[in-house]
């Protein structure tokens, strides 16, 4: 009987631990403040504190050793915050000057501001020691890093200064660059600071390390002296000017063109957005990472589009991201020609509108037009997706979806939808249930895309249910949908044990049996992974990963694994195979830092070997230095494919000041049979404008390099208040 009443007592302390609420009062000013890192202003002695650190690693129920103190103020136009982050010497981590640095592995404080109070969405800035500043947004209530989008873009000025023993950062945000709901009184807040001389993670509210520290779950409340008023938001203008010149070795073409373009932003009062896109120009975007594919299913690459990726979640949650996805940007402005071949589709215009009606409303309407290509018999087409999402009980949502893509040849494929996104209030338990259908010509039945996942976190434990139906006639063209006429099944079951003592920081066992069936082959098992992994993290963050893997798959279709044109493995075949893996990531704080892994096992009727490292090289502040390598050498039995295949990339990212950037990407792929140097030079010449000097230069990698691709690009923007 004393056990439980123990455990009683541990459960109720450890639940109180973190439910208790912290606020502090955003006084109102009427003097200037000035962006110096000194805080000399008087205001700043009257402003209420937000301080009491607690530590989120290596534990998560001690306060920080190094404490923070926050301060903020604010008058009509801006809302001003002052830092002040104590350490124990000057030894700083500052992998880069670069803006949107990604916070692990160096120095930096980093605020979040839920301006709706709904634990769903917030807006994230962040800087380190040397004044570098990062701005993110943060949805689906910060449950995963799918929901931290760091491509968001918005002015606001920070000051930092380095002192002995800490260091003050003082920023100026215009009220401008939030959305939020006049005569509100209250955002909810929440702070982390990652101290690498400490080896500390630490944040205001307590989270606990079973959760992300960005999870908007756990947050306090920061009071205004005054209900806030309407914010004047300018209307921006973004144009653009551009000149290439292109050869396409490939597909004997050449180009010399100029071209001008640009985006415009409105503010419909302080909570929506509308967004213009006329000829839009990506040529700055950074190049994709290559992939070694040995699947039968295509790879699913990220968006780095601008355009597409602010409130992108209210378009691109529905459904299961990786496997029934109705909406994927990345398929506008690509279309496959007369044989098949993908190719590039120009954006002749775009407009979005996106926010919040009320506290309780979203809505997005995205509509795309892209233009016909009489070359290669590419239709123009019209893509528009209309969401909705209405909050309901503390931090779940229902949300409705229709994805339309319209040929001028009236051809269409349409998709609607409804999803149910559950989340309680601690986070706790969270999942989602949708129910999808499409409609295109002549398909009348056999349409649906339906799934089920229900998650519950706790501090220990970790489990799972989720599965889905895809039918066999369930098309969204705009979609991320690999493969169709599957029922999968996928729980999940993991254990999370944290050592008190020692140097081990955590062990963490999981297992997820994945299953396919073929409901219309009577239910024919197509494919499982049963998925065994032990992962132990250590106090120094480095990291040991040990997995296993049991596979099995039926192949309906002829199947090549290496994709050398080889004989392939015959359909109505089955192959069981057992393979395993171990990876080890070492302490990112170093200046030498390295992830290294091997696989080896049995690969369908024969064997696969995968060693594969990669390490980064950081002369701080200004050189970054990183190589990726991956060898697969895959052998099958003849008379199938036995193939070495090489993945190689390595990248050098020069910040000379805070505004000028040189970064040069080169890729190699054997299975791509591609070589590509990508260099890109950017000067910020003024608050998000830009000029870039862009040169791309790819060939085809045979027994000699043959040219395949090469261009020279000039890009200048400009940002543009009014």
């Amino acid at each position: 009987m004393t056990k439980y009443v123990l455990f009683l007592i541990y459960y109720i302390s450890f639940q109180n631990l973190f439910s208790q609420q912290k606020e502090f009062v955003v006084k109102f000013i009427s003097e200037p403040i000035q962006a110096d890192a000194i805080l000399d202003e008087p205001a700043w002695s009257r402003a209420d504190s937000a301080t009491d650190f607690w530590q989120y690693f290596p534990e998560d129920t001690v306060q920080s050793s190094n404490q923070s103190t926050i301060k903020m103020l604010y008058d009509k136009q801006n809302l001003y915050i002052g830092i002040k982050v104590n350490s124990i010497g000057d030894k700083y981590v500052i992998p880069s000057l670069r803006r949107d640095f990604r916070a692990g592995g160096s120095d930096n404080i980093t605020l979040m501001f839920d301006t709706f109070n709904d634990g769903n969405n917030a807006f994230l800035f962040g800087v380190n020691p040397w004044g570098v500043r990062r701005e993110a947004l943060v949805s689906g209530g910060g449950t995963d890093l799918s929901g931290f989008t760091t491509s968001w873009d918005t002015k606001w000025y920070a000051e930092t200064k380095i002192y002995d023993g800490y260091y003050i950062s003082e920023w100026v945000i215009p009220l401008s660059a939030f959305k939020f709901r006049p005569g509100a009184t209250k955002w909810r807040f929440n702070s982390y600071h990652f101290d690498t001389q400490g080896n500390e993670q630490n944040t205001w509210m307590r989270i606990p390390r079973s959760q992300f520290i960005f999870n908007l779950a756990f947050m306090g409340d920061m009071i205004f002296e005054r209900p806030l008023e309407r914010s004047r938001t300018p209307v921006s203008i973004i144009p653009y000017v551009n000149g290439t010149l292109e050869r396409d070795y490939e597909f004997h073409s050449e180009i010399n063109e100029f071209k001008m373009g640009g985006d415009a932003k409105f503010a419909i009062g302080n909570s929506l957005n509308l967004d213009l896109t006329f000829n839009p120009d990506f040529s700055q975007v950074e190049v994709d990472n290559l992939v070694t594919n040995l699947t039968r299913f295509e790879i699913n690459l990220p968006e780095r589009r601008q355009f597409f990726i602010e409130n992108s979640d209210l378009f691109s949650d529905f459904g299961h991201l990786s496997d029934a996805n109705p909406f994927f940007s990345r398929r506008i402005g690509i279309a496959k020609d007369r044989d098949g071949i993908n190719r590039p589709n120009q954006i002749i215009a775009g407009a979005r509108l996106s926010g919040k009606v009320n506290n309780n409303f979203r809505i997005g309407v995205l509509n795309v037009q892209t233009g016909n290509d009489e070359e290669y018999d590419i239709e123009a087409t019209n893509n528009m997706v209309i969401a909705l999402q209405y909050r309901i009980f503390s931090r779940s949502s229902i949300s409705a979806v229709l994805v339309n893509r319209q040929h001028t040849s009236n051809t269409f494929n349409r998709v609607v939808g409804l999803d149910y996104n559950l989340a309680n209030l601690d986070n706790s338990w969270n999942g989602k249930f949708y129910l999808h259908k499409s409609f295109s010509p002549g398909v009348l039945e056999d349409d649906l895309s339906t799934g089920v996942n229900l998650t519950y976190n706790g501090e220990h434990w970790r489990f799972r249910g989720s599965g889905l139906l895809l039918q066999d006639n369930f098309t969204s063209d705009l979609g991320f949908i690999p493969r169709k006429g599957v029922l999968k099944v996928d729980p999940q079951m993991e254990y999370l044990l944290f050592p008190s003592k020692g140097s081990v920081n955590a062990h963490i066992f999981s297992i997820v049996p994945e299953f396919f069936w073929k409901p219309k082959s009577n239910f024919q098992l197509a494919d499982y992974n049963i998925i065994s992994t032990w992962k132990i993290g250590f106090k120094n963050t480095s990291e040991v990963t040990a997995s296993l893997f049991n596979r099995y798959t039926f192949l309906f279709e002829d199947f090549e694994p290496t994709r050398s044109k080889g004989t392939p493995l015959p359909a109505n075949t089955d192959y069981y195979y057992t393979s395993g893996q171990l990876r080890y990531s070492s302490d990112n704080r170093h200046f030498f830092s390295y992830n290294l892994g091997v696989n080896y096992g049995q690969f369908f009727n024969g064997t696969v070997l995968t060693p594969n490292l990669d390490f980064n090289i950081r002369l701080q502040p200004k050189y970054l230095f990183s190589v990726q390598a991956r060898y697969d050498k895959v052998e099958l039995p003849k008379p199938y494919a036995t193939n070495d295949i090489w993945l190689l990339g390595s990248k050098v990212d020069i910040t000379f000041t805070r505004s000028l950037f040189w970064a040069t990407i080169v890729q190699y792929s054997n299975q791509e049979q591609n070589f590509g140097i990508n260099s890109r030079l950017q000067w910020r010449f003024a608050p998000l404008s830009d000029m870039f000097l862009i040169y791309n230069d790819n060939y085809f990698t045979n027994d000699v390099l043959i040219p395949r691709y090469r261009s020279i690009t000039l890009k200048v923007t400009y940002w543009l208040y009014l």
